[in-house]
């Protein structure tokens, strides 16, 4: 595993064996989702509701397509 981090962009990568180049979350969104599976482990909250408030806050997130953006906003807050 390497992690690289350039000065163009501020988010390190890490290069994992069988999927390659990986863009690690920004600390806030890191602790988010540390946060998120540890209530998961704990059966604090159930894991697909885990998975459904994970990937709403991932494409929440992003900025590409406003659309998915929308759908990530929607799934995050219900």
């Amino acid at each position: 595993m390497v992690v690289e981090c350039t000065t163009a962009q501020q988010r390190p990568h890490v290069t994992l064996p069988v999927l390659g180049t990986v863009t690690l979350p920004t600390p806030e969104h890191l602790a988010f989702y540390t946060v998120l599976v540890a209530l998961g482990v704990l059966e604090i909250v159930e894991w697909p509701i885990v998975g459904i408030v994970g990937i709403g806050h991932l494409l929440a997130s992003q900025h590409r397509f406003p659309s998915l953006q929308g759908v990530g906003e929607a799934a995050e807050s219900a």
